[in-house]
């Protein structure tokens, strides 16, 4: 199967290596600013019946949407029929209810929008929310990087332990240690009194341990610091922090490393200083397989 590969501003690195990775056309796009801030978008290439558009929704979120959203329609009235979304990071994705009355359930505006401008069939990596799928009414493949990251700790330590930061991302590490058969645990908080909590690994003893925290995203850095100080205390002998989206809002990746950590490394669903495993062939797989 061939593919006409287009990235947008977002992802257009990624875009490249998946075209590579696919054998592929790489189409060229246009794309700029008027004054008053609105954008211009033009498709260059000579077009197919089916493409592939690639491209990141996170920070600029709202600009990334406006151009995927302009890339797609412009396409389906360019007569493309079969339009393929990769969104490696898919922003918005995080409000899929309504907490309080009056709220905007972004994760499921979002999905409308894509679905209205033109989209067939959506690929994305490692959602925050996986229930969010069912607001699709096309055919969704939300992908795992968490194996690429198994792969690269495999490659830098001998004898890991996996922790999660909390319980919600306790499936992410159960994933990684199942792949390299090691140990793993999350951090549990345990009232001791009315007025102290203790935070520690459940099961798992870390005192001269290398350990490896493992979430999906990290934002601010809050959870990923605090877990590092935890296991510091606790007698970890090397601590090394991984996900698959580094958002890294401010100067969260300095005060990360400011904990002690040693590495922090995360994949290139978002450029970033630490995106360094790459989910080309995971994705390139993926569209060859769907």
């Amino acid at each position: 199967m061939i593919f006409l590969i287009i990235g947008g501003s977002a992802s257009q690195k990624l875009a490249a290596n998946i075209a590579g990775e696919l054998g592929d056309t790489l189409c060229s796009i246009e794309t700029r600013k008027f004054p008053d801030g609105e954008r211009y978008i033009r498709i260059k290439g000579k077009l197919e019946d089916e493409a592939v558009v690639i491209q990141s929704t996170g920070y600029p979120q709202d600009e990334n949407l406006i151009e995927l959203f302009f890339l797609l329609k412009n396409l389906k009235t360019l007569d493309v029929n079969d339009i393929k979304v990769v969104i490696p990071y898919f922003g918005y994705g995080r409000q899929d209810k309504r907490f309080r009355s009056g709220e905007a359930v972004s994760a499921s505006i979002v999905l409308d929008l894509l679905q209205d401008s033109g989209a067939s069939k959506i690929f994305t990596i490692n959602l925050h929310e996986n229930n969010i799928t069912e607001f699709f009414d096309i055919p969704v493949h939300n992908l795992s990087a968490m194996p690429l990251i198994a792969d690269y700790i495999k490659e830098i330590l001998d004898d890991p332990v996996i922790i999660a930061p909390d319980k919600g991302a306790l499936e992410h590490a159960e994933e990684i240690a199942g792949i390299l058969r090691c140990e793993h645990d999350y951090l549990e908080k345990r009232r001791i009194s009315p007025n102290e909590v203790e935070t520690k690994p459940k099961n798992l003893d870390v005192d001269e341990r290398q350990a490896v925290i493992i979430d999906d995203i990290i934002s601010t850095g809050g959870t990923m610091i605090n877990a590092s100080k935890i296991l510091k205390e606790h007698g970890a002998s090397k601590i090394i922090v991984a996900c698959v989206h580094p958002v890294l809002v401010g100067n969260s990746l300095l005060k990360i490393f400011a904990t002690g950590v040693v590495d922090v490394v995360a994949t290139n669903t978002l450029t970033s200083d630490v995106s360094v495993i790459s989910v080309a062939s995971l994705i390139a797989d993926a569209l060859r397989r769907y």
